[in-house]
């Protein structure tokens, strides 16, 4: 089993999680995040003084899956976010060791 977090812009979430229904990821979960990679911020103009953000507003996703469908949610993920620009985005890959689902205390793949 595998742990897939991506980080992406915000308006791309909607055709990201339709893309990883499309492969079979039955569940997601989404927190909104702030961050920065290479594209380091960018500067905005407000009430005509410029002023430095840092940070900037991401999504991040949590897709817990069987190794079987890990290579078409990473596929499926990056088609949807892609713009082609700067910022948009990575994905991680890590091992799950366990997964229980608290309410019928199934294991492993049963509880994805």
């Amino acid at each position: 089993m595998k742990m897939i977090t991506a980080v992406i812009k915000p308006f791309k979430l909607d055709d990201v999680r339709e893309a990883l229904a499309s492969v079979g990821a039955q569940g997601v979960t989404v927190t909104e995040v702030k961050g920065f990679g290479r594209q380091k911020g960018h500067t905005e103009l407000y009430r005509g003084a410029e002023y430095v953000v840092d940070f900037l507003p991401k999504v991040k996703l949590e897709v817990a899956l069987p190794d079987s469908l890990v290579d078409a949610a990473v596929e499926a993920i990056i088609a949807a976010a892609a713009t082609g620009k700067i910022g948009d985005g990575k994905v991680f890959i890590s091992d799950l060791q366990e997964v229980v689902r608290i309410r019928t205390r199934e294991t492993g793949e049963d509880a994805i």
